[in-house]
């Protein structure tokens, strides 16, 4: 298809997908639970974090870790007792373990003691934000505090190691883009949805391919940047909603070309 049939096709998926009930089987649902502007970061970092295997194990232990914290992310956060922290240390995903858990919740406590969005993290301080630098300013933010363990920074993804960072530009797409659609929250206003970057998982880089969005062989950060670039041709204000359509065209057909 030529390049105006294909953006029909997608615009036509991105309404197929981008609707309230895409929430109730996705880990988006879990920050959507709460209201506060805080819990609503901290539960959607959490759960972008724990992102990977079914969806449906990563909304349970979403749910499980929301009720370790007493359904109430920042007054935990903020207010935890040491006999809370031993509570929540028997939380585990995959390789997310305490020691994990137990450092996400350092970090977030000493931010949250100074600053009212976790959105200031993303800001590295130069205009207009790109995206890159965002995220390597966020991953050594993160991990300024003394003695932080080693094991914890593979669960937070910087370009630095040529990662995609899917489930921090998951979480980005959760916090920045805004329509009337009731999926994506819309929450921070200091980045805008066209600096945003298409988080590629098997499910999009598959669809991505057959579409020819993605030339590079190489996974990585590089093609998250050449699928976006490519998406910029249909939507420059908005390219990454077009990750509802490959994203839910990936889980729901074996090929589009079938």
């Amino acid at each position: 298809m030529n390049q105006n049939q294909l953006k029909e096709f997608l615009d036509e998926q991105v309404e197929r997908y981008n609707r309230p009930d895409f929430v109730e089987h996705d880990p988006i649902q879990i920050p959507h639970l709460f209201k506060r502007l805080q819990d609503i970061e901290i539960a959607g970092f959490f759960i972008a974090t724990l992102a990977w295997g079914q969806r449906k194990t990563i909304i349970s232990k979403g749910q499980e870790l929301m009720n370790l914290m007493d359904n109430s992310p920042h007054e935990f956060i903020l207010h935890h007792k040491a006999a809370d922290l031993k509570r929540i240390a028997q939380f585990k995903h995959r390789t997310f373990n305490a020691t994990d858990l137990l450092y996400f919740v350092s970090f977030f406590n000493q931010f949250y003691k100074k600053h009212t969005s976790l959105e200031v993290a993303f800001l590295p301080g130069a205009e207009p934000v790109e995206m890159e630098s965002s995220l390597i300013h966020f991953h050594n933010l993160f991990f300024s505090l003394p003695g932080f363990p080693q094991r914890t920074r593979k669960h937070v993804a910087t370009p630095t190691r040529g990662s995609a960072c899917k489930r921090i530009n998951m979480f980005l797409r959760w916090m920045v883009r805004h329509d009337d659609r009731g999926v994506d929250f819309g929450l921070w206003k200091k980045i805008s949805p066209d600096q945003l970057i298409c988080p590629v998982d098997l499910h999009v880089e598959r669809i991505a391919r057959q579409l020819k969005l993605i030339k590079r062989d190489s996974k990585g950060w590089e093609m998250a940047v050449e699928l976006t670039n490519n998406l910029k041709k249909f939507d420059p204000s908005d390219p990454v909603k077009y990750d509802f359509a490959l994203f839910g065209l990936g889980v729901d057909e074996k090929s589009i070309f079938n």
